[in-house]
């Protein structure tokens, strides 16, 4: 009996008095497989009728025979385990059981179970989530061939023709692979920058699409620019990006790469900049040409596709996403600092550029991932997504590779409503439970609407109502900072979602006396614009450069602010956290603090304790963390019922 014990140490505290156990399916069956292969120390005596038995040796991968065969971006796969002399499975149809497994035990026929091992079961499993096709066709995308390796390198028998050998042998050469920095890069290149460059440089070796997902201000232009002049004497190389940031691209292309000759789209002959371009060219075009102009770009093959802020294309749905999907390609690159920003299904999209099959057809991938990682919190399946992408995505936080990076200190400051703003702001709490409530669809517009007046009114009354005459604690708030962070000499970036919300306090510090100059950008402003009053701030001495989220999210170096104030939270704290990168990046050589102006005891709050659910959903993929699922109107709902005290 200890022996037996011994053996079985997990079920010890399923014991009963009288050395009975009390064990579920899977442990039942466990225990009757370890029975089995010590018949030295013990036997069964198992009641007639019984439902289960388990006769035969643990199925181990030298079992498995499989075929693979390749047709175009996928490896069809035929094949059989053989339970004994006379028995044998189907990949298709052990796979199927495999689904319907109770832990390491597959059914046969009638009462009979059998044991894969532990190795060959989360092969299988691991494999089965990639595959498509129906019934016993099953294809996986090239880029899973990696798994199907695994099975060989377990024991399986696997014969494959030449096309899958060709690709494992370029994977292994890519691993060996040693790319020299190209001496005409006028940049010295830290580590992790180098490291980079390898990583891009060797999937590119054998076919593979890749997503670098540093973060912000780590230099990801700097080391995509280095991989493309790498691979100029190999032909034309594409860039896509919003139009912020064409300039700087371009900019950032004459200062590290002279070499490359850049094209900008929408300059010229867009036609003959397409089809003349040649080897040595760089060719830029925004988002917005992609969808007017995606025939043209689909209607030759690119040496290299760049994506920048390559979240633009998270939505399957929009124009620009299909015309990304229309574009071909050798190599395809996504540069972006927060690869999932709102939804698992971002990561999909992305994916399906990068590398098309990987990750199988979107409903495949919802019923195999979104659904057990986002509803049921399925840790497993969320490790073997990330066990997926781990080859094809590369992300470094600034804490990791930048330990010269200065401190970055991050402060809450909970400004107290007047009675009157509190007056309103339950009003308008009330109401937006009820309506809610009242419909039966719940909306994701209704939902909108409700949740950003609760916003407005946190901010500022006259958000709700322009002609309210109560002033705004917040905004109070607000200029009290800024005089004691001006009167030390800091200068500070101000961001804010609502570009009506920054008119009003663009409003207050004119009012003041004397006057304090400052700068404004919002999304309406032209890109010259833009980058003229970059420049006039890094050079300048002006106190403050008011920004609208949405517009300074991305493309800003403004390293000449020490301070950082978001004058109101958004859902999603990645958002935030790459508006305030733009102050803490490489350049910067003073510390930075960041304040979150927060309205006490309104929906602000409760989207601040949000946060520590909801932050860094790219790092949630790479580590263990839980994702989490959107805002529901049920959510906000049981939210906006919570009282003052609750959240206080």
């Amino acid at each position: 009996l200890n022996t037996l014990r011994k053996a079985v140490p997990a079920f010890t505290h399923e014991e009963t008095d009288d050395n009975h156990w009390l064990l579920n399916t899977a442990q039942c069956l466990e225990l009757l497989e370890t029975v089995r292969s010590m018949p030295e120390v013990a036997f069964v005596e198992w009641p007639q009728g019984a439902k289960m038995r388990v006769v035969r040796p643990v199925i181990t991968a030298d079992k498995l025979r499989l075929k693979i065969s390749s047709a175009g971006q996928w490896f069809e796969l035929e094949g059989d385990i053989q339970i004994d002399d006379k028995e044998k499975l189907k990949v298709a149809e052990l796979l199927q059981r495999l689904r319907e497994a109770e832990g390491n035990f597959i059914r046969l026929e009638g009462d009979e179970y059998i044991a894969l091992s532990e190795q060959l079961r989360r092969q299988l499993q691991a494999i089965d989530k990639m595959t498509a096709g129906r019934g016993k066709e099953l294809k996986v995308a090239t880029m899973n061939g990696l798994q199907l390796q695994g099975l060989e390198d377990l024991g399986a028998k696997v014969k494959a023709d030449e096309p899958f050998r060709q690709l494992m042998q370029r994977i292994e050469e890519a691993g060996k692979l040693r790319p020299a920095i190209p001496s005409n890069i006028h940049a010295e290149l830290r580590p992790y920058q180098e490291q980079g460059f390898v990583w891009m440089s060797r999937l590119a070796h054998w076919g593979a699409g890749a997503c670098l997902a540093d973060d912000m201000g780590l230099g990801k232009t700097l080391q995509a620019i280095t991989l493309m002049q790498s691979r100029a004497a190999q032909g034309p190389q594409l860039v896509l990006m919003p139009t912020s940031v064409l300039l700087n691209w371009q900019q950032e292309l004459r200062r590290f790469a002279p070499a490359l000759n850049v094209k900008v789209l929408n300059m010229g002959n867009r036609s003959q900049t397409v089809t003349e371009a040649a080897e040595g060219d760089v060719v830029l075009s925004t988002y917005g040409l992609l969808v007017t102009e995606q025939d043209l770009l689909a209607s030759r093959n690119w040496t290299t596709i760049v994506l920048d802020e390559a979240h633009t294309i998270k939505n399957r749905d929009t124009q620009t996403s299909r015309g990304a999907m229309r574009l071909k390609g050798d190599f395809r690159l996504l540069l972006t600092g927060t690869p999932l920003q709102n939804h698992l299904s971002e990561i999909w999209n992305i994916f399906q550029f990068a590398n098309p099959g990987l990750l199988g057809s979107y409903q495949q991938f919802t019923d195999r991932f979104i659904l057990p990682v986002e509803r049921d919190h399925d840790q497993e399946r969320q490790r073997l997504l990330r066990r997926l992408l781990s080859p094809f995505l590369l992300r470094r936080t600034k804490d990791e590779v930048l330990s010269e990076l200065p401190q970055k200190t991050e402060i809450t400051l909970r400004v107290e409503l007047s009675t009157e703003e509190q007056a309103l702001y339950d009003n308008l709490r009330q109401q937006a439970i009820a309506n809610l409530e009242e419909s039966r669809q719940k909306e994701a517009l209704q939902v909108l609407a409700e949740i950003t007046r609760l916003r407005q009114a946190a901010c500022h009354p006259r958000l709700i109502n322009p002609k309210l005459k109560i002033p705004s604690s917040k905004t109070q708030a607000f200029l009290d900072l800024v005089a004691q962070l001006r009167s030390s000499g800091h200068r500070v970036l101000v961001f804010s979602q609502f570009t009506s919300h920054l008119a009003l306090i663009r409003e207050a510090l004119d009012g003041l006396t004397p006057d304090l100059s400052y700068l404004y950008l919002d999304g309406s402003t032209p890109t010259q614009e833009r980058n003229r009053l970059v420049r006039e701030f890094q050079t300048g001495d002006i106190p403050l450069f008011l920004i609208s989220l949405k517009a300074g999210g991305l493309g800003l170096n403004l390293t000449a602010a020490d301070f950082v104030i978001h004058l109101d939270p958004w859902w999603n704290p990645a958002i935030e956290d790459q508006a305030s990168d733009r102050a803490h990046r490489i350049g910067q050589e003073r510390p930075v603090t960041v304040y979150r102006l927060i309205a006490a005891g309104t929906i602000e709050e409760k989207i601040i304790r949000l946060h520590s659910t909801k932050r860094s959903m790219a790092d949630a993929l790479l580590q263990d963390a839980d994702l989490y699922t959107q805002v529901t109107a049920d959510d906000i709902i049981r939210l906006l019922r919570e009282s003052v005290d609750d959240i206080a």
